[in-house]
């Protein structure tokens, strides 16, 4: 299979000169965004189906799972796991790749808020996965990156095995330091060949491409207190 797929294209020399404060930003001050009550229904609904799991039953979160391909290789190569894929999108989430595996759903909420509500309600994923975000690559638009985001400490304060994958090296990079910074816990960055086990639709197009693939992998403690919380006097 041969498969065409631009490179990415950045104004960036090397790790955002931002960055770091950006992450002590995120560390220090509340995300205030309310949560959109689509959201909030979606997520109850998820809660309760992951209880039917019975108690102890591991979670594996596929943040940004698009078209849900990864969601049902993931609950196929983890059986006794419970997955849940997330996407904002619900055209992507309709895309007909098969019947769903009795141990994966599909949920449509807002990423950012279902991240909060996940912690407030105490998930600890055994893993959690996120698998070619958008890279937003120009200078201007590290915010929107998810290390470079407000949300970012609650990505770290979930825990569990925390997987990121990209065809944007400095991405990955940036993500690196972003969690050191913010835990303490030194990540590694990998070149990441998926041989004929890809997990998503991107990650087979850019490999089929022969783009680079990078991967970073590092087991997390589940740490709330990462997250900063209003005072009663900024409520």
């Amino acid at each position: 299979m041969h498969a065409t797929s631009r490179n990415i294209v950045t104004n960036q020399p090397g790790p955002h000169r931002d960055l770091a404060r950006r992450v002590e930003r995120a560390l220090r001050h509340p995300l205030r965004k309310p949560i959109a009550d689509h959201t909030r229904t979606a997520f109850e609904q998820a809660d309760a189906w992951l209880a039917q799991g019975g108690a102890g039953t591991p979670l594996i979160l596929d943040a940004g799972c698009g078209v849900g391909l990864s969601t049902r290789r993931l609950a196929s190569r983890f059986p006794d796991h419970r997955v849940i894929g997330v996407d904002r999108s619900a055209d992507r989430l309709s895309r007909d790749h098969g019947a769903l595996p009795d141990n994966a759903l599909l949920v449509r909420a807002d990423l950012v808020d279902f991240w909060r509500l996940a912690l407030e309600a105490g998930w600890q994923p055994a893993r959690h996965y996120l698998l070619y975000p958008n890279p937003y690559p120009k200078s201007a638009h590290l915010k929107t990156r998810w290390h470079g985001h407000a949300i970012f400490p609650v990505i770290a304060a979930l825990g569990g095995q925390l997987e990121l994958r990209s065809n944007w090296r400095l991405y990955v990079e940036e993500f690196t330091l972003a969690l050191e910074q913010a835990t303490g816990v030194k990540a590694t960055v990998e070149a990441h060949d998926p041989g004929t086990n890809c997990l998503t639709p991107f990650e087979q197009k850019y490999h089929a491409s022969g783009q680079s693939l990078w991967r970073l992998a590092v087991s997390l403690p589940h740490s709330p207190g990462l997250v900063p919380v209003a005072s009663k006097e900024e409520c």
